[in-house]
């Protein structure tokens, strides 16, 4: 059964505006200060400022505009309010980009998504995000952290070793991809090991609906939330199942995408994201995803806005596998092999697992050349077809994404 993490997410619209009408001016007084934004919020009156509806009118902030300030500013471009030095971590993403990390209570949020899954203390987490440069391991141990449940921090892989240690400890509940606890549940199930897991926390890629029926009929409870390395938790999944509730600490909008202007309520747009979080005050940052705003308020009792979930890219940036393919990617493998002329992406699904087929344009070459570099830059293995000049659509599309969502 879940658990509110605390009382701000039942509170009365009325007083989550009165608060939020405190905290905001103050959070962009602090990113008034900061270098990185470089005159963005110049002449901006903080103090007027109290609003989602306020915030429309400043400028919004895209990946590319951390690249190019973190270029220019090691390692965080002028966005933080500490030094390097004064955080815990630091994590770099592909790009690279580089994103601070802290330990303080529940830095990035995330427990509140973990109680929502019923996780608590008495809960054993196998944690099969990545810990390795990337946040995702360190966002969902805080966030048990938070919720005082165990962690066994177990990344992914050695897939037999996760069932016996699962087995041995007693694991009661997994974080991770959608897909990797089907790997051990699947493993499990070979090795004739019964498993005592029955929540999971998901992120990092789609839950399809039919995987998620598979886990239920395990008896699991699979939940999935929305967060980014930059951001932490956006919103989240309750038992209600029906749509995500955004965090409390965040401020969700959903725009035109490249305009930063409001659609109107229940239209697909970009999700835009404002976060009080006072070490990092990223102000109206596009994330390129794409969603859209439901109506009401949950049945479990949240009262915050909920969104319909993630519903695509605002570009051509796809995740695969729990990692985003972006054109720019894309085009460093072109680049790097003359024989190539173009090459294209395509994220597809086969079962309950994504696949990637990475078709090249080329008039020769070694193919496991090619594999060896689509791994090195993709950062994915994929499945390599190597096609006759000018067979692939002349529609502008570098990465084509054949998955549904429905």
């Amino acid at each position: 059964m879940s658990r509110h993490f605390d009382d701000l997410e039942t509170r009365s619209p009325d007083a989550r505006a009165k608060d939020l009408a405190t905290a905001l001016p103050q959070q962009i007084a602090r990113a008034q200060a900061l270098p990185g934004y470089d005159g963005r919020l110049d002449g901006v009156d903080a103090s007027k400022i109290q609003s989602a509806a306020d915030l429309a009118a400043l400028s919004v902030l895209h990946k590319s505009d951390l690249g190019t300030a973190q270029a220019g500013t090691a390692p965080f471009g002028g966005l933080t309010t500490r030094p390097a030095h004064g955080f815990a971590h630091i994590f770099q993403s592909p790009g690279p980009i580089y994103e601070p990390g802290g330990v303080d209570h529940d830095w990035w949020r995330m427990g509140r998504f973990l109680a929502a899954c019923g996780i608590g203390a008495g809960d054993i987490v196998q944690n099969c995000f990545g810990y390795h440069l990337t946040p995702a391991g360190m966002i969902f141990e805080s966030g048990a952290r938070a919720v005082g449940a165990a962690v066994l921090p177990a990344g992914t892989g050695q897939t037999e070793l996760q069932v016996t240690a699962a087995r041995d400890i007693g694991t009661t509940a997994y974080a991770g991809t959608p897909d990797y606890l089907k790997v051990i549940l699947d493993k499990a199930d070979e090795m004739g090991v019964k498993l005592a897991i029955t929540k999971a926390a998901v992120g990092g890629g789609a839950l399809f609906p039919s995987l998620r029926q598979e886990y239920t009929d395990r008896g699991i409870l699979c939940l999935q939330s929305y967060a980014t390395a930059d951001l932490g938790n956006i919103a989240y999944e309750s038992e209600a199942q029906e749509g995500m509730i955004v965090d409390e600490n965040v401020i969700v909008e959903i725009v035109t995408p490249g305009t930063g202007d409001p659609v109107a309520p229940g239209q697909v747009g970009e999700v835009v994201v404002t976060t009080l979080n006072p070490d990092y005050p990223l102000i109206r940052f596009a994330t390129g995803d794409l969603s859209a705003v439901m109506e009401g308020t949950s049945p479990c009792g949240r009262t915050n806005m909920r969104i319909k979930g993630w519903m695509g890219r605002a570009d051509q940036t796809t995740k695969i596998k729990g990692m985003f393919v972006r054109p720019e990617q894309v085009a460093a493998l072109v680049a790097k092999h003359s024989e190539i002329a173009r090459a294209r992406v395509i994220a597809g699904r086969k079962g309950e697992m994504d696949t990637m087929i990475v078709q090249i344009e080329a008039t020769g070459g070694d193919e496991e050349a090619f594999a060896a570099s689509v791994a090195d830059m993709l950062k994915l293995k994929g499945k390599i077809e190597v096609v006759a000049p000018g067979t692939l659509p002349n529609d502008g599309k570098v990465i084509e994404d054949q998955r549904t969502y429905g």
